[in-house]
């Protein structure tokens, strides 16, 4: 995996994280530009889903095993997108507090994706 894409998804998950926390804090719902937040964040997600399975398709093979590593990859992709559903159910503090809590767990899965991958030397 190409360590700056995850560092750089795993610091734009916790920006967001922490966006939506005061957010919730401030007792305020999701908002537009919430949502403009998470569509970057997920933005970076597939293009790391891009760079992982152009990876495994030129041989390179992930340290912890490909199905593993794919798990993560599309469970990462899935995150932020899943939990920016449920804060439209959920039109309180408390669908900006889903999509805090969405995006910590994004950023702990990159720590996660790292290992799998190799430690950054595969």
């Amino acid at each position: 995996m190409l360590t700056p894409l995850t560092v750089a998804v795993a610091v734009a998950a916790l920006a967001l994280a922490s966006w939506c926390g005061f957010a919730a804090y401030r007792d305020q719902p999701t908002k537009d530009w919430h949502f403009a937040g998470m569509a970057v964040v997920t933005a970076l997600a597939l293009v790391q889903l891009v760079v992982g399975v152009v990876q495994l398709a030129r041989g390179e093979k992930p340290d912890g095993g490909t199905v593993v590593f794919v798990s993560y990859l599309l469970g990462v992709a899935a995150c932020v997108p899943a939990v920016g559903f449920m804060s439209l159910a959920e039109r309180t503090r408390w669908g900006s507090a889903t999509v805090a809590a969405g995006a910590v767990v994004m950023a702990v899965l990159q720590v996660r994706l790292y290992d799998v991958w190799g430690g950054g030397h595969g």
